[in-house]
């Protein structure tokens, strides 16, 4: 099991963008983090009482950079840009995220392709009760800055 790492050292990121509160763990095919929904939440809606659901997209996202991150920090390596190429099915059961809510954020490698492409089922909860599922189409070229020329 893999522990210990801030958000800020996993994640590509700088605030306000890092949106997740904290990283758990990663294992080989798996990773939890988590959110805490308050007033302060990037993208927090007062009108609402907490944060749009589909930002969970974004939280699902960031998750799985945290895999990444952690694996490659695990090993020594460097950490990586990655890109979020889609999902499926991504209906929430819940429209808003209500503040004083805390989300987990689970993600379980389904298919790791050499070439860098991968899928990711990713789950969200708050309270043992499941709030989206999704998979995610996610891709980590070796060199983002050439792949992005060549995009």
């Amino acid at each position: 099991m893999i522990t210990g790492y801030a958000l800020e050292q996993l994640l590509p990121h700088e605030h306000p963008m890092i949106l997740l509160s904290r990283f758990s763990h990663a294992h080989s095919d798996s990773v939890l983090c988590a959110v805490d929904i308050s007033e302060q939440s990037p993208f927090y809606r007062s009108e609402l009482g907490g944060v749009p659901a589909y930002v969970g997209l974004e939280y699902m996202a960031q998750t799985v950079a945290c895999y990444a991150g952690a694996l490659a920090l695990s090993k020594a390596e460097p950490i990586k840009i990655g890109f979020l190429l889609g999902s499926r099915k991504y209906q929430p059961t819940v429209t808003v995220f209500q503040a004083g809510s805390t989300l987990e954020i689970s993600a379980h490698k389904l298919v790791m392709e050499n070439s860098g492409l991968s899928v990711f089922s990713c789950e969200i909860t708050a309270d043992g009760v499941v709030l989206v599922q999704a998979n995610l189409n996610v891709f980590q070229p070796e060199n983002h800055l050439d792949w992005l020329k060549e995009s």
